[in-house]
């Protein structure tokens, strides 16, 4: 069933999908969550929350809506997490294949895998930027390599990753982790000499993966495992602002908001930060 809104509630001419130059892909996806459950209902808080943003951006000076932004068919699979990824990995190709840029809305981490896998393929130099409270390293969890707990060693099996915001992980991570590409979330306060640090490590292509609980919960609340001492609204986009400045942003996923219908802020945050990205991407020099 499709969503009573697009993104950004646009009007026809710019949300079809021969006008658009991005496609959002939701993924209502919450089979392997093991704490807070509700992500599964993310994609479609978003795409609400997103019809009441300004489409003007004051920063950039700019209205992104206009390079066309079409809203996808969500992807429905429950069956197991690995049928999902390899039905979102064929979704993001054929997207791919029409030159769009794919932003795809979670669910939970895990499926980003699938479009991770896609991207690597058609994207030879590439690297992937995960922003997150968690290292997500784990080789296997509760019986499947395709747990949220495990994107990340699916993701560094086909390309460089470097992670930042991190503040969570199992010692049994330290081994898969390079720790010369993890920026802590501890280092990251009060500072920003990192952030030049962290571009550096990335190849000319960047995929970006957002989990949410990567900010604060002071901020953002409704997302299934919230940590705190996470990063703050401005950092954030101080750093994506700086790698779309430096680098080619090629893919982005956001994923893990688990929305409660009392708390609307954290819906919203997640809608805005995806029109930001946008609007860097699109506006970049």
């Amino acid at each position: 069933m499709p969503y009573r809104k697009n993104f950004g509630d646009l009007p026809k001419e710019n949300s079809k999908l021969e006008n658009s130059k991005v496609v959002i892909l939701p993924v209502p996806y919450d089979g392997t969550s093991t704490w807070g459950k509700g992500a599964d209902k993310g994609p479609e808080a978003i795409i609400e929350a997103s019809a009441n943003m300004e489409l003007y951006d004051i920063e950039t000076d700019s209205e992104i809506y206009k390079k066309g932004i079409f809203t996808a068919q969500a992807i429905k699979e429950k069956r197991s997490p690995e049928l999902m990824s390899k039905k979102v990995k064929g979704e993001v190709e054929k997207f791919i294949n029409m030159d769009k840029f794919i932003v795809l809305l979670g669910g939970e981490h895990s499926v980003s895998i699938g479009t991770i896998k896609a991207h690597a393929e058609k994207y030879k130099d590439l690297s992937i930027l995960q922003l997150d409270a968690h290292s997500d390293m784990r080789e296997e969890y509760l019986g499947t390599k395709y747990n949220h707990a495990c994107v990340m060693a699916r993701a560094k099996e086909l390309c460089p990753v470097v992670q930042v915001g991190i503040r969570s992980m199992d010692i049994s991570e330290k081994k898969n982790i390079k720790k010369e590409n993890v920026f802590f979330a501890e280092q990251l306060y009060n500072r920003t000499n990192w952030m030049e640090k962290a571009i550096a490590k990335l190849t000319n292509n960047v995929y970006i993966t957002i989990d949410l609980d990567v900010f604060d919960p002071s901020i953002l609340p409704s997302t299934g495992t919230p940590e705190p001492g996470g990063l703050d609204w401005y950092k954030v986009l101080e750093f994506i602002k700086k790698v779309s400045e430096n680098k080619n942003i090629v893919g982005l996923d956001v994923v893990e908001l688990a929305p409660n219908k009392n708390e609307k802020s954290s819906d919203f945050l997640a809608a805005k930060l995806i029109y930001k990205i946008l609007s860097y991407k699109f506006t970049k020099s």
